[in-house]
């Protein structure tokens, strides 16, 4: 579920975000995520404009050009992590070229199930606009599959994580979004829910911002290890997905990795647990790279109950599914 890196030119986020006098534009309003009140951009600061809001007078840090709009008061992150490189706080490859990266790819091979969803999510939302306005959370870099949406340039494409890259706009947490109600035609959440603390608040922000029947895409893992270290929450079978998701009416849903792909993760953490080291664990774990091409043959209803991670693309909605339909949600799926 992680994401992989792609080579795509967007260029900064001062470029879309902040006029050519440093003043905010008015087509992408950011707020402050403590008080709502509209914050002010400039190359190198960023404040919020509410002379009664503590960061009014602290401001918000500006890593590589990038505004960090992130509550510190309330957050697992610390505006001490933005005090030098690009505010990550763990180790990264942003380029994707390392032996780790390379390894990670080979052993868990592509997502066509992304790839898929990523051309039904573009032919739904330019459906209904012209230049749909599309939000990335965790976009530091470009999620498996998701390279089309990078790529087209009918997207208005914001991208948002907790760290700073060549992808990213902005710095937020997305348990308080920074930008006003309505504002997206879509979001992309993908392999970002299992490393937030509650993903009730993240979806319910995701449904604040998004415009009526806005669309979302969403991918989290189900049978899949601790990655991230400490920054590694929750999982989600695929009732539990759409239930997280109730507010939203179902387009498509499903599994994205099958238990072959969870099956080799599950041998390559059995290898680190008796102590072999990253490298090695994964290096033997190519010996059983095979084991995820099973995959193709799995289309039962027991594929789903053991799948690496599950999809949801579904459409904002007024009204919210019952609990009382949950039970025939399985059965029918």
């Amino acid at each position: 579920m992680d994401g992989c890196f792609v080579d795509v030119s967007r260029g900064n986020c001062l470029d879309r975000l902040v006029g050519s006098e440093g003043r905010l534009e008015s087509r992408l309003i950011l707020i402050c995520p403590r008080c709502k009140a509209r914050v002010s951009v400039a190359a190198d600061r960023a404040f919020c404009t509410d002379s009664k809001c503590i960061y009014a007078g602290q401001g918000f840090p500006v890593v590589d050009g990038q505004p960090v709009l992130i509550d510190f008061l309330d957050s697992i992150f610390q505006r001490s992590n933005y005090k030098e490189g690009n505010g990550s706080a763990i180790a990264r490859d942003p380029s994707r070229s390392g032996l780790r990266s390379r390894l990670h790819r080979f052993v868990d091979g592509d997502n066509p199930v992304a790839v898929r969803n990523c051309r039904s999510f573009l032919a739904l939302i330019k459906a209904q606009s012209r230049r749909p306005r599309v939000l990335v959370i965790g976009g530091g870099s470009v999620g498996k599959g998701a390279e089309g949406l990078y790529r087209d340039p009918d997207i208005e494409l914001i991208g948002t994580d907790v760290y700073a890259s060549s992808c990213t706009d902005l710095l937020c947490d997305a348990h308080k979004l920074p930008f006003e109600d309505s504002t997206f035609d879509g979001v992309w959440v993908q392999a970002v829910l299992e490393h937030v603390l509650d993903p009730h608040i993240v979806v319910s922000e995701i449904h604040r911002v998004l415009r009526k029947d806005g669309l979302i895409y969403a991918e989290t893992p189900f049978m899949q290890q601790v990655h991230e270290r400490a920054y590694d929450f929750t999982r989600f079978t695929p009732s539990g997905h759409r239930w997280l998701f109730r507010r939203f009416e179902e387009i498509a849903a499903g599994p994205v990795t099958g238990p072959g792909v969870a099956l080799v993760w599950s041998i390559r953490y059995l290898l680190r647990s008796l102590g072999m080291g990253e490298k090695i664990s994964r290096l033997i774990a190519m010996l059983f790279v095979w084991i995820r091409w099973l995959d193709r043959f799995c289309q039962s209803r027991m594929a789903a109950d053991a799948a690496g991670g599950v999809f949801f693309l579904g459409r904002r909605s007024e009204s919210a599914l019952s609990a009382a339909s949950m039970v025939s949600y399985y059965e029918d799926s």
